[in-house]
């Protein structure tokens, strides 16, 4: 599904109570900051992505295209408080472009200011109709998929750098977006978590189709395994993607379930292992080829402490991929499946 997004944007925060709510803002001023003009916060906003905060005023006279909703709420419903800044943006002429699972037409009075105005209303997270079931049948390329321990853990930043550095060796490499942010930034993907759950295989099929025998689809993971709300969506991709290689991604100042205290993240090569025996019911010789680790909570010396530990642990190379970078994981994909893409 292509979604095409007029710049430069604005990213708009809202007033929501923590940094980990405007994941979508913070991915877009990340990866695509040179087509931002800044960001919008409502009083009470604890989130900030380190753009210039402007009004919808100031933002049209930079040159302003669309109002991009930043964030992600659970739930995926439009809090009353943001309502009167989208219709303000949709009578300034601004595209409204939201991931929401709520669409924009059910804000009262939206579609009728965007028409007025010549506006777009983007709805990113609405899947493509008739998906297929999903069959298990080989088919040619190779796949990563990246699995976390957690939602919110750094799959899609995971993804996205190894895409990155794949492309940069020269290889043959397709970054595929399964979230709304993650489409946002590929112009492309299917928004897995609104898919009816019986056709989520297949769609992760359709995402990740055959392809080049040297060719790598690196698959933006969603949900966790571990997690009693979003393990279904995990699943789906496991099984649809088919993945020769997994990423596993973690945030190491959890040992539970975001919000869930009563659900202790297993140890990593326990994790690693249950990824593994899921993903092989598509692909009998999936392997895990690193651990990829969110350490922004811990200084030099721990993050040592700890990187050793879980290398020692699952016997598997560990990288923070804003700290190290990701080329550790790309040399050991190379050594597992040889340059070409062709397993070793």
């Amino acid at each position: 599904m292509p979604v095409a997004l007029r710049a430069p944007y604005l990213l708009f925060l809202g007033d929501v109570p923590a940094a980990s709510d405007a994941k979508t803002a913070a991915g877009i001023a990340h990866w695509r900051r040179e087509l931002c003009c800044g960001q919008l916060r409502l009083p009470g906003c604890q989130a900030d992505v380190g753009l210039p905060d402007v009004s919808l005023a100031q933002a049209r006279e930079r040159g302003a295209q669309s109002l991009v909703i930043g964030i992600a709420p659970v739930g995926g419903a439009f809090a009353p408080s943001w309502l009167e800044t989208m219709r303000e943006a949709a009578r300034l002429g601004l595209d409204i472009v939201s991931g929401m699972h709520a669409p924009l037409r059910e804000v009262p009075g939206l579609a009728e200011l965007a028409a007025a105005s010549g506006a777009r209303l983007v709805d990113v997270r609405v899947p493509p109709e008739h998906l297929p079931v999903g069959t298990g049948a080989k088919r040619s390329g190779h796949r990563l998929l990246t699995v976390g321990t957690d939602c919110a853990v750094g799959k899609k930043y995971t993804a996205l750098s190894i895409d990155r550095a794949l492309r940069a060796r020269g290889r043959d490499s397709t970054f595929r977006a399964t979230g709304q942010t993650g489409i946002m930034l590929a112009g492309a993907g299917i928004p897995i978590d609104a898919v009816v759950s019986d056709f989520v295989a297949g769609a992760a099929e359709v995402l990740s189709p055959a392809n080049a025998p040297g060719h790598w689809d690196v698959v933006e993971g969603q949900g966790s395994l571990f997690h009693p709300g979003f393990a279904a969506v995990t699943l789906g991709l496991l099984h649809g993607t088919q993945p020769d290689a997994l990423v596993l991604c973690h945030d190491l100042a959890r040992s539970t379930i975001e919000d869930l205290p009563d659900f202790s993240i297993p140890p990593l090569a326990t994790c690693i292992a249950r990824y593994v025996e899921a993903a092989r019911l598509t692909n009998a010789v999936v392997r895990c080829i690193g651990v990829a680790v969110n350490a922004s909570s811990l200084g030099t010396a721990e993050y040592a402490r700890r990187r050793a530990a879980i290398e020692a642990e699952t016997g598997l190379p560990c990288v923070d991929p804003i700290r190290d970078g990701v080329e550790v994981l790309v040399d050991a994909l190379d050594a597992a499946f040889g340059t070409a893409g062709a397993a070793a």
